[in-house]
């Protein structure tokens, strides 16, 4: 994904600690302060100019965050997938949608809390993000995936939230396609 053997750490939570911010986050639901997000791990190359993925958590609020809202984002290169309550994906980023019942999380039973994670791929100052293929949007994927299924399990939501123990890359239609 980087275009390189040589990478390394470049910060991150790691699962855990980001599990603990979302649960506090969970906790200040409604209390008028500002939800954030985590960083749960990040990756860059050792070459200058350096490339970096960071795949990131939070809890979001409404449907109206997610993008499957009418507006054709095909045309603007992002995809759709059925993975979680959804997926989509271009050169740049990759977004997942998942609802989480847990006991470690407070707040109706009923009411599922809303999780968010996503990856962002920082380019070379010199250079081009990847060609916009399926192959680059299922490396993504395939990395969002894994690192949120480990957010999940650790966080104890119930089936996994939905996330299957490997990714998805069926293509959905967005709301209003044909």
């Amino acid at each position: 994904m980087l275009g390189t053997g040589e990478f390394s750490a470049s910060g991150g939570a790691g699962p855990e600690q980001a599990v603990k911010k979302l649960i506090e986050d969970q906790a200040l639901e409604g209390s008028g302060r500002a939800l954030g997000y985590t960083t749960v791990c990040s990756t860059r190359t050792e070459t200058v100019p350096s490339s970096q993925v960071t795949v990131y958590f939070d809890l979001y609020k409404n449907a109206a965050d997610l993008f499957d809202d009418g507006t054709k984002w095909t045309a603007q290169g992002r995809y759709l997938y059925g993975m979680g309550l959804e997926t989509s994906a271009n050169n740049r980023t990759a977004d997942l949608f998942l609802a989480c019942s847990s006991a470690r999380l407070k707040g109706p039973e009923e009411r599922p809390v809303p999780l968010h994670s996503w990856l962002r791929f920082d380019k070379p100052v010199k250079g081009a993000y990847p060609a916009n293929t399926p192959a680059t949007r299922e490396a993504y994927l395939t990395v969002l995936h894994s690192v949120t299924l480990a957010v999940v399990k650790e966080l104890g939501c119930e089936s996994n939230a939905g996330l299957g123990e490997k990714p998805t890359f069926e293509a959905k239609k967005w709301r209003g396609e044909q």
